[in-house]
């Protein structure tokens, strides 16, 4: 992709997702980036140490999303969907089993 090129395709059971070459996914460097507490160039120096990346891959994630929201915001709400119902059946499963012991 000639506009990012630090970007590349992975096939994966959501089918295919943007992810840095040889790196995280997009979604997953956009949403650390959304949790850190830090505004700024600060956010991205943070997000950068945390993940292991440099600054400018960073860069290149938040570039991308820029340019194709909808498609790295889908894959936030599938992932945080995703979370909240297996934790929700992990939750479930673990009381059940509370409540067969007692």
């Amino acid at each position: 992709m000639e506009e990012h090129p630090e970007v590349v395709f992975k096939n994966g059971p959501t089918g295919s997702r943007a992810a840095l070459s040889n790196g995280p996914d997009v979604w997953e460097v956009v949403r650390a980036l959304r949790e850190i507490d830090e505004p700024g160039e600060d956010a991205v120096a943070a997000v950068a140490e945390l993940m292991r990346l440099p600054e400018v891959r960073v860069h290149a994630a938040m570039s991308y999303h820029a340019e194709f929201p909808n498609e790295i915001d889908a894959e936030i709400s599938r992932n945080d969907a995703d979370a909240a119902a297996a934790f929700k059946a992990w939750r479930a499963h673990r009381c059940a089993g509370m409540s067969d012991t007692h």
